[in-house]
């Protein structure tokens, strides 16, 4: 979205472009609203979860789909027949409980019509329904915060103001809030309109990237990135909890002994570490990009296709049995590509890319380690070695991770070319 307005210095009108950006801020609750906001998930869990049942049984016992417009119409009959465990949270967060449902649903119609695996919407339990969210600022929840103040507070309807640590200023204006758990941790998040750009100073680099398992970024100028590993670097003490949580019987939740939640936490806090070290880093190298590089261009990665499992192969002597398949590496090799987390260092940088006025691109990813920049030859016998390139044809040798950056490069460039008419 774009506004203009008028610059004080010279009078000149300039167009100021407007972006959508999401802030995460870490909740500092006290002990009684940390209950309370437990508390508001578990009932929004069970109204999410009372929906889908009726929307299941009315399909199945009178063939009738249930519409989001009539279970919303029931939540006043819904919050007078429960006033203690619904009817004190916001009725629009309820709203949007709804609607997250509804979403789900439209989602298995939409699978189903492609000739996908659906996956019908599950009954969520009260440990993994970790968000609540509120449609509107001043309905049911209030981002409290003043310039230039340290002391800022978001007030939630039925748990009061909570105390936030906003490390950083907020700008544009609040359209969503939403309260999530993570682990131990409370965190608001909140989704601004009218973000104004603020451009990074030109530079007139254009660079290519190539991420991977060994390096996690090699870009076309020779450039690496090493790859940190954190899940990795966790995996010992991981596998020690998870063998604690392994020794208690797998039992409902309101069963769980003190000690048994304990155990679950641990497992928890070391997965949440790992996830906001990995998160950090992917901050910190799109920012460094982006500070360098006016155009940054990499592969168009399908990474849920590149994580499958690798099909069973039957053994077409022996019935029942089957031949091996490489399943063992494979698994080794996608837990390593989760650890390392393209998807989500993508979706930073262009996240980033967006508000700082850079140019991502992606491009097709088919062959860029196989071809030779320097002739255009393709072979699979140019990569004799992992890590090396060295063309059979003219003999351009690399590292295979640069050539593949360069061939990103090359191919975004051609991309510029064709789209821009001459």
């Amino acid at each position: 979205m774009a506004g203009v307005t008028v610059g004080l210095s010279d009078r000149v009108l300039e167009e100021v472009v407007w972006v959508m950006r999401a802030y995460k801020f870490l909740l500092r609750p006290t002990v009684g609203q940390a209950q309370v906001l437990s508390e508001m998930l578990r009932d929004h869990c069970s109204l999410y979860n009372g929906a889908l049942e009726e929307r299941r049984g009315s399909y199945r016992d009178r063939g009738v789909a249930v519409r989001y417009g009539e279970q919303s119409a029931q939540l006043k009959e819904i919050r007078g027949f429960d006033p203690e465990r619904q009817g004190r949270w916001s009725f629009s967060s309820q709203q949007a409980t709804l609607r997250r449902l509804d979403k789900a649903m439209g989602a298995f119609f939409r699978r189903v019509k492609a000739g996908q695996t659906p996956g019908y919407p599950r009954f969520k339990p009260v440990a993994r329904f970790d968000t609540v969210v509120f449609p509107k600022d001043g309905d049911g929840c209030r981002w409290d915060s003043m310039p230039g103040h340290a002391d800022t507070r978001v007030r939630f309807q039925g748990v009061g103001h909570v105390r936030v640590n906003r490390h950083r200023p907020v700008e544009g204006v609040v359209k969503t809030v939403s309260v999530t758990r993570e682990g131990g941790r409370w965190y608001v998040v909140l989704v601004c309109d009218q973000v104004p750009v603020r451009p990074l100073p030109v530079t007139g680099s254009r660079v290519g990237i190539d991420v991977g398992i060994v390096n996690f970024l090699a870009d076309s100028r020779g450039g690496f990135v090493e790859n940190p590993r954190y899940a990795k670097a966790a995996a010992e003490k991981l596998a020690h909890a998870q063998r604690e949580l392994a020794r208690f019987p797998k039992v409902a939740a309101r069963r769980r002994t003190v000690t048994h939640r304990a155990a679950a936490e641990r497992v928890r806090a070391l997965h949440g570490k790992v996830r906001r070290k990995r998160v950090d880093h992917h901050h910190k190298v799109a920012l460094d990009l982006l500070r360098a590089h006016d155009v940054i261009a990499h592969e168009k990665l399908t990474i849920h296709n590149m994580v499958r499992a690798p099909k069973p192969k039957p053994d077409p002597e022996r019935p029942g049995a089957f031949l091996p398949n490489g399943s063992a590496a494979k698994a080794g090799l996608n837990k390593s590509i989760h650890d390392a987390g393209w998807g989500g260092f993508l979706e930073i940088l262009t996240a980033k890319a967006e508000r700082a006025g850079r140019t991502v691109i992606p491009v097709d990813p088919r062959n860029t380690s196989r071809t030779c920049p320097a002739c255009g030859h393709v072979s699979a016998e140019n990569r004799p070695e992992q890590a090396v390139f060295a063309c059979v044809a003219c003999g351009y040798a690399n590292h295979a991770d640069t050539v593949a950056a360069i061939n990103v490069h090359q191919r975004a460039g051609q991309a510029h070319r064709q789209a821009t008419p001459a």
